[in-house]
């Protein structure tokens, strides 16, 4: 068998075939928008290639979009057929069966093929890229550090794929809370490989929850280049930067970055929806007028009421129907929602059943300024988040519009409660939402003579 660029045995047998396949690899550890150029130029060369036709299918399933997921199964088709017109490995063997439970709605259970095949190949980085992009889709933070803390032992500094190892350890740690060795492993993950955007980001993270948003701009600044190669994945990045610039009052600059880079482009991808919406969101919530910014998402997720791939893309498609205040769409998925969640067969459908619908219905009345119910139901939705997917700072727009709501409503000691410990989970460093909003509760305790709700 010939072997790829990090050492790993492979079924190919054109050299021009596995060339393109090490740049496919090499593209999607570094989120380049090339990696489904070299895939397809892979499988043009091999056309029973089966961990390419495994790749297409998880690339596309990753993509979270209902009417892409017809193509992921035309590739599972095509990885099936593979498998039958000739011998595969045991490595490719482990892809195809965590291919099979994912297609099923299962993905948990293609966990455990990813953790097999890592088992057998420490050093498997694609399969390891793939188990932390899945972990993070259900927010799996401490299963993505136990992964790469059981396997990096096993490479070298001169491993190929050891930088962006490093970059998916920081973005781990920072999850998990290791802010300084998130820090020290983003910065080497960087050095090792100059286009590793997943380290660099993870870096940016630790700003973020260290209340450092001044450093992060410092951090970001002058490393462009380090995610302009990127797929949507550069969006996010800049989302970073503008969350650094709000922290610091600069809302001119927030909305410049939002209108000349983070919507430059008018993408209806569930990554870009998420970063806008959320960004709009906490403009808002700081009394920032965002003008008809609202419009564009709202219509384009009109178009996304039945889709169901992924509770974290429901909750952002949702929070922009809410801030374009369409009413029908909103009752449409709402509607869609609560049928996933009674189904509760698939892990997605149990993830939209808690905390999904809590989360959705807290959302639901916000908009319509019920600021108890919205308070209740997201604070109840809040307990259980992560299961959502994303990051503590993707999740962190649910928390501030749980604490938004209880002050609104009167709940003074719990939204206090929820942000005391949202501060601590920044090592206790104050950043510019929460210094506002502990003098707002501050106020409202003066208003109220003392006196606070209290949620039964």
């Amino acid at each position: 068998m010939m072997q790829d660029i990090f050492g790993q045995e492979t079924t190919l047998t054109d050299a021009k075939a596995l060339d393109s396949w090490n740049k496919t690899q090499l593209a999607f550890l570094a989120h380049g928008a090339s990696t489904p150029t070299h895939l397809g130029v892979t499988i043009e060369a091999e056309p029973h290639f089966v961990l390419g036709h495994v790749a297409k299918a998880m690339f596309y399933i990753l993509l979270g979009r209902r009417e892409l997921l017809a193509t992921a199964e035309e590739a599972f088709a095509a990885a099936e057929a593979g498998a039958k017109a000739q011998p595969i490995s045991k490595r490719e063997m482990h892809f195809l069966n965590a291919l099979r439970e994912w297609m099923a709605g299962q993905p948990l259970k293609a966990l455990l093929h990813f953790e097999a095949a890592i088992d057998d190949n420490p050093t498997d980085i694609f399969a390891l890229k793939l188990d932390h992009a899945l972990r993070f889709v259900f927010g799996d933070s401490t299963g993505m550090r136990r992964m790469i803390e059981k396997v990096r032992p096993a490479y070298s500094n001169t491993h190929v794929g050891y930088g962006y190892l490093l970059g998916c350890h920081a973005f781990a740690l920072e999850e998990t809370g290791a802010y300084n060795q998130a820090q020290i492993a983003g910065r080497e993950a960087l050095l090792l490989a100059p286009d590793d955007a997943w380290g660099l980001h993870a870096v940016a993270h630790v700003h973020d929850m260290t209340a450092d948003a001044a450093g992060g701009i410092k951090w970001l600044t002058g490393r462009e280049e380090a995610w302009a190669h990127c797929n949507n994945f550069r969006y996010h990045v800049w989302w970073h930067k503008a969350l650094m610039h709000l922290d610091l009052g600069e809302k001119e600059v927030v909305l410049d970055l939002y209108d000349q880079q983070i919507r430059k482009d008018k993408t209806d991808d569930y990554r870009d929806i998420s970063n806008a919406t959320s960004l709009l969101s906490r403009l808002e919530l700081d009394g920032i007028d965002v003008g008809d910014r609202w419009d564009e998402l709202a219509d384009l997720s009109a178009n996304r009421t039945e889709d169901g791939c992924l509770i974290f893309a429901d909750l952002h498609y949702l929070l922009a129907l809410v801030g374009g205040k369409r009413d029908d769409a909103i009752t449409s998925m709402m509607g869609r929602l609560h049928r996933d969640a009674k189904e509760s067969r698939t892990d997605m459908q149990k993830a939209m059943a808690c905390p999904g619908m809590a989360a959705a219905t807290g959302l639901e009345a916000f908009g319509e300024a019920q600021f108890e119910t919205a308070f209740v139901n997201l604070a109840q939705a809040n307990k259980n988040l992560q299961a959502a997917g994303g990051s503590h700072a993707q999740r962190d727009v649910f928390e501030r519009l749980t604490i938004d709501s209880g002050i609104r409503a009167g709940y003074l000691d719990e939204a206090e409660a929820i942000l005391a410990k949202r501060t601590a989970q920044r090592n206790g460093r104050i950043d510019g939402y929460a210094a506002a909003r502990q003098k707002l509760i501050s106020d409202g305790r003066r208003a109220a003579g003392g006196a606070a709700h209290v949620v039964a």
